[in-house]
């Protein structure tokens, strides 16, 4: 991919999602869907919630300090039978599946750092409240928007997305009921000067009933699930689509293939277009940087561009843990800003506040809403109002750069 995205060189770029019944993305919402469940009842619970599933078992590990009690079990199965495993004839399903609970307390050693922070420890004048929160671990955090999209997020992703969304839902409402839980998609996209010229081709892994042939799937993905979210302008009748390309899918889920909490974090956040920090979102609570700080990069790139000062903005934050300030805050708008990025970066630091009780606060995230995320996308979710996707900076960015 060329640095910068005014070049006329065509270059391709590719992304891909999984549905909600995908393994580990079922992991996923499970994982958030305890942490919703403790937020509920204690929204100062420390949260790191893993989950494993596999053939007729799920795993939840982890460390969890919090003042509430959470029936594990009951929130495991009520998310397996949601995202429609419910059958016995699919291998996995939520009455029969065990469930076996490995919780322990977070170490005294972290929980210290995140309850009273590097800069409280060692400095008279730190603010108590803002300052008191130290970061729950090290690690670099990536915020991305551009304009290629109304959500201000890359083509490729944002349509991979909508595929596996628009399978689920013709899977759940009838439309095709020989569907079954576990799906992926692949969209690849052609750039021609920075900007998305057509969809090269469409990949679509549809998990089905057995006895259905695989024309009948190829046609019926095509008309009820590709055609309605690809935008015409982008494909052609011509547009290579790729479905169950090994001839079928009848075995899926955790039968087929071991989930875990975490695998996804590509999916999770702008598909291929930008570097990850490699922190995974799903089962850990606000404090955890990992989840918030991402967030937080992705509100601030995202006002950024709302406000004109660039069509592409990638933003990176690094912490370590114990401590409130970041140690460091960049700005790169990939050859499309319409200011120096000097002046970008000065605006980020001054309009949007990085310490881990900052964000909290200000987002609001000590607030059950995160099984929401688990699936099709923490970014870039017009279905939902999230906070971190809100442009209610962009007109003070826009005046003070002068744009």
């Amino acid at each position: 991919m060329p640095n910068s995205f005014k070049s006329s060189e065509s270059y391709l770029i590719s992304s891909e999602s999984v549905t909600e019944g995908h393994p580990d993305k079922l992991c996923d919402q499970i994982s958030d869907a305890i942490l919703d469940a403790m937020l509920a009842g204690d929204p100062h619970a420390h949260v790191a919630c893993e989950v494993a599933a596999a053939m007729g078992m799920v795993f939840v590990l982890g460390e969890v300090t919090c003042d509430t009690y959470v029936e594990i079990p009951e929130v495991v199965r009520n998310v397996i039978r949601e995202v429609g495993y419910t059958k016995p004839e699919y291998g996995f399903d939520y009455r029969t599946c065990g469930v076996l609970v490995s919780l322990n307390q977070q170490s005294p050693d972290i929980a210290a750092g995140v309850k009273e922070s590097l800069e409280v420890r060692t400095s008279e004048t730190a603010d108590a409240v803002l300052d008191g929160t130290g970061a729950g671990d090290q690690g670099m955090m990536v915020g991305f928007a551009c304009r290629e999209t109304p959500e201000l997020m890359p083509l490729p992703i944002s349509l991979a997305h909508k595929l596996c969304r628009r399978l689920a839902e013709v899977r759940k409402d009838g439309t095709l009921p020989y569907l079954r839980p576990d799906g992926k998609s692949q969209v690849t996209v052609e750039y021609e000067h920075g900007k998305p010229k057509r969809v090269v081709n469409i990949v679509i892994a549809a998990q089905h009933d057995p006895g259905v042939e695989r024309p009948t799937i190829e046609r019926d993905v095509k008309r009820h699930v590709v055609e309605p979210v690809i935008p015409p302008e982008f494909m052609t009748a011509d547009t290579p689509l790729f479905v169950n390309s090994a001839g079928q899918f009848v075995i899926g889920g955790p039968v087929s293939d071991t989930g875990f909490t975490g695998r996804k974090i590509i999916v999770d956040s702008y598909g291929t277009v930008c570097p990850h920090g490699g922190g995974a979102f799903s089962g850990k609570d606000p404090t955890k940087v990992d989840r918030s700080a991402a967030y937080m990069a992705r509100y601030a790139a995202k006002n950024v561009v709302a406000a004109g000062l660039a069509d592409r903005v990638q933003l990176q934050v690094a912490y370590t843990i114990g401590k409130s300030l970041p140690l460091s805050l960049s700005v790169e708008t990939l050859g499309t800003g319409k200011v120096p990025d000097t002046v970008i970066q000065d605006l980020v630091q001054k309009h949007f506040d990085f310490r881990p009780e900052a964000i909290i606060q200000y987002l609001g995230l000590r607030n059950p809403q995160y099984r929401q995320v688990a699936a099709y996308g923490h970014f870039g979710r017009p279905d939902i109002d999230l906070p971190w996707e809100r442009t209610d900076k962009a007109d003070i960015l826009r005046s003070e750069a002068g744009v």
